[in-house]
């Protein structure tokens, strides 16, 4: 068969489709926090002090927050393309996560002022991040990206 006769597997549409709109909560959260601040915040119950973290984030941890979220839709957009760029795509997006973590939980006290529903959401992200990565290894390995 060549390239263009390989048929796409019904599960590459379901998971790039969740990946998609996962990743697009991501972004559209991103995008109110910089447009709206901490009336957005507010909004989605934030506490003071956990709004007074983010507001209090500086600009290169900002841009790693960026990188993250919009790197993660790219590279989800990229799978339902069946595009091989998908693969390392996620993975700086995943790297970017774990440098927002490294921030929140040692380098501040986030994760004491996030609690414990934060460190479980954050535990949900990183594994699907890590699962949408390897999963996109795996079909680029099978010849099913391109």
């Amino acid at each position: 068969m060549t390239e263009s006769q390989v048929k796409t597997p019904w599960h590459i549409w379901l998971i790039g489709a969740f990946a998609v709109l996962f990743n697009s909560v991501g972004v559209f959260d991103f995008l109110m926090s910089m447009a709206q601040g901490a009336k957005y915040q507010a909004s989605v119950g934030m506490t003071p002090d956990q709004i007074a973290h983010y507001q209090g984030m500086p600009s290169w941890m900002m841009a790693v927050w960026a990188v993250g979220v919009f790197g993660a839709l790219l590279a989800s957009i990229l799978l339902l393309l069946r595009r091989k760029l998908a693969f390392p795509v996620f993975v700086i997006s995943l790297a970017a996560f774990l440098i927002s973590l490294l921030y929140t939980y040692v380098l501040t006290n986030g994760g004491v002022i996030m609690g414990q529903q934060m460190s479980i959401t954050s535990a949900v992200i990183a594994g699907l991040l890590v699962f949408f990565s390897v999963y996109s290894r795996f079909m680029s390995a099978r010849g099913l990206l391109r």
